[in-house]
């Protein structure tokens, strides 16, 4: 298998796929990612998509694909995914899984959403995730290979956690005022990313989440609750709009909740943490044995 972008999620994908005595060929950003990796007995090769096509011929014309790169950081379209896809070889029939976000759909008003809402990005972080999903879908029309796209919630897990900012007693809006969010654990995560490939309908869109949507105060309430540190500070929601970063903004000025049935009709998985209280003991669980 390839995977492009071989960060946390990417780095568990690996390893599960080690284990099974599966090869992997990652492409990373830096340099110093790509020794990690080689370190860890992974094919890894360092490339900047903004600036760089990828070498994937020989061994690298692999046609199980994994796309878990991020789009740039400012503008509203995608060139890495352009350039990737521009890269890859002919009518090899590759098989690409692509993690997108449940941001493409915008500000749904607390709705529960399944893959039939239209796509609405409202800001350029989610816009160019729906970018990317275009230009997959085309290189797909085009008869080049298969698509998969998951559009996935706020990935959780040990080391992906609020913590730092819980300890600084950083402010969070009421619970009154806080939008819906959905979640999912970084291991859940990976096993949807191996049945997508295995088993995903071609051209397909599948949400991932756990499938218990909260609000975004509880979500950093139980996550102080559940490491023993102080819930953050309550504040206005005017008061927020002065304060808190422009990023988090964004996510207070969207509210959805998730529709995970087709995923589990169509993928099969199983989740291990269905709920943020099982997934939030697991993660303490891990890291006590760190």
């Amino acid at each position: 298998m390839l995977i492009v972008g071989c960060g946390d999620v990417g780095r568990h994908l690996a390893a599960r796929a080690a284990a099974l005595g599966t090869l992997c060929y990652a492409l990373v950003r830096s340099e110093e990612s790509r020794a990690a990796l080689a370190s860890l007995g992974h094919q890894a090769q360092a490339v900047d998509l903004d600036h760089a096509a990828p070498q994937l011929s020989g061994d690298w014309d692999q046609r199980e694909i994994f796309y878990f790169a991020p789009p740039p950081p400012r503008g509203s379209e995608d060139p890495r995914m352009a350039r990737f896809l521009a890269a890859l070889p002919r009518g090899r029939g590759q098989r690409i899984v692509y993690i997108s976000t449940s941001g493409v759909y915008g500000d749904c008003h607390g709705d529960w959403v399944d893959e039939s809402w239209p796509v609405r990005p409202q800001v350029d972080r989610a816009r160019r995730r729906a970018n990317a999903e275009s230009r997959l879908q085309a290189w797909r029309a085009a008869g080049n290979g298969e698509a998969v796209i998951l559009r996935v919630a706020g990935i959780y897990g040990p080391g992906k956690l609020p913590l730092a900012r819980l300890a600084q007693q950083v402010p969070m809006i009421g619970e009154a005022d806080a939008p819906w969010t959905n979640r999912i654990h970084i291991d859940d995560l990976v096993a949807v990313c191996e049945a997508a490939m295995e088993r995903g309908r071609d051209g397909e869109v599948y949400n991932v989440c756990d499938g218990t949507p909260g609000n975004m105060r509880d979500y950093f309430d139980r996550v102080a609750d559940a490491y023993g540190l102080p819930q953050a500070p309550l504040i206005s929601l005017e008061e927020a709009r002065k304060t808190l970063s422009p990023g988090m903004l964004s996510y207070l000025g969207e509210s959805r909740r998730l529709d995970n049935g087709k995923m589990r009709r169509e993928l099969a998985v199983e989740l291990q943490y269905p709920d943020l209280t099982s997934g939030l003991a697991a993660c303490r669980a891990a890291e006590a044995t760190d």
